[in-house]
């Protein structure tokens, strides 16, 4: 079967809410990545097959297919398409899944994938809400078959996420515990320069503006998001601005362009589970995961899982007993922000370079998503 080829990978700073980029209108701010990578590979921006983004909450400046904007607001060639994905928050990792399946097929030589999301301008849930005074109170309410099916349990990631720290033991301490770890590797990582290759400047910032200095005991003084939960806003991802891409190519623009390979696509897959439970997908799409490429856990070198709240990948590990040591091992979402569709290339950059700065062969990425769904990536470093 053909080989899909990791060439380049980059990402904008994570700008936290209200911050550095939240006056970068959405289409710039794609536009910056998908520039940088034409301008570093040199190939004919007319020979480009396709840019697939992914996006979530896609109203106002996110409308009207955003990944064909951004490519346009880059100044690149107006005969190259684009499309733009909404997997939830996995919408970018489905992005570089489709760019992937196209090289392989032997349809496409040369796709982008990534995503972009501002969240300063266009909030979480921004879609939903917009659509409350057309008489929508959600996805759900007014289907007879999911009601027949799930009842009126409310679908929320929040709940989801106080399920989770229950059934599998996480308390509210240690929850904490991995938040704050959670920043200290994520400054760690800043101060010793881990991203700089991997971060593109933009509008007079160079490196993530999320992390922050705190402590068990700041947060400690934090409300649950639930009366008697544990849950709170220190233990959950940031929202932030930001976006991020990838050149994915066939072995025949690697000849034809003289392009150097940096990783291979290894596996690709997704899996659902419970949606009322929603967050816990990750634990079985590895598993199976594994099982299709023949693998086992300790063949991985280093992983990626989303940290959407500290208890889904806390969750993980218990399950599948892979190390802290090796898991997101420069800070994930609580210190480094969720920009949503943007997430999966952004995990996916950080991932590629970690395995080039160690020396690793197979890094691992997956992600908890809307509607209980989980992709799960295996990256292997050439």
């Amino acid at each position: 079967m053909p080989e899909a080829y990791i060439v380049d990978a980059v990402r904008t700073p994570t700008g936290r809410r209200r911050g550095s980029l939240a006056d970068v209108h959405a289409a710039d701010l794609g536009a910056h990545v998908l520039k940088v990578l034409a301008e570093r590979n040199g190939i004919p921006d007319n020979e480009y097959d396709d840019v697939i983004f992914g996006c979530v909450d896609t109203i106002g400046p996110l409308a009207g297919d955003i990944a064909r904007t951004c490519w346009l607001a880059a100044g690149l060639s107006d005969e190259v398409p684009g499309t733009t994905v909404d997997r939830q928050c996995g919408s970018s990792q489905q992005a570089v899944h489709f760019a992937a399946q196209a090289v392989m097929a032997g349809i496409n030589d040369v796709v982008v994938a990534g995503g972009v999301q501002t969240m300063t301008s266009i909030p979480i849930s921004s879609a939903m809400l917009a659509a409350e005074p057309l008489g929508f109170k959600d996805p759900f309410s007014g289907s007879q078959g999911w009601v027949a099916r799930y009842g009126d349990t409310p679908v929320s990631q929040f709940n989801s996420a106080q399920m989770i720290a229950d059934k599998w033991n996480c308390s509210r301490e240690e929850m904490e515990a991995f938040a704050l770890e959670s920043h200290t590797r994520a400054l760690r990582a800043i101060e010793e320069g881990r991203f700089n290759r991997e971060i593109a400047p933009l509008n007079g910032l160079d490196m993530d503006e999320t992390p922050r200095q705190t402590s068990m005991a700041k947060m400690a003084e934090l409300e649950p998001l639930a009366a008697g939960g544990t849950i709170t806003a220190a233990v959950s991802s940031q929202t932030c601005d930001a976006a991020s891409a990838m050149l994915i190519v066939s072995e025949a623009a690697l000849k034809r362009y003289n392009l150097t390979p940096r990783a291979r696509i290894h596996h690709m897959s997704v899996r659902g589970a419970d949606p009322i439970w929603m967050l816990t997908a990750p634990i079985p799409a590895t598993a199976y995961a594994l099982k299709k490429a023949r693998m086992k856990l300790s063949d991985i070198d280093l992983a990626e899982v989303n940290e959407a709240f500290a208890s889904v990948p806390m969750a993980w590990m218990k399950e599948t007993g892979f190390p802290h040591e090796k898991m997101n091992v420069n800070g994930g979402a609580i210190a480094l922000g969720h920009p949503l569709g943007a997430t999966g290339t952004k995990l996916m950059t950080t991932l590629l370079h970690e395995l080039e700065r160690t020396g690793g062969r197979y890094g691992l990425q997956t992600m908890c998503e809307g509607g209980g769904q989980a992709n799960v990536t295996i990256l292997e470093r050439l």
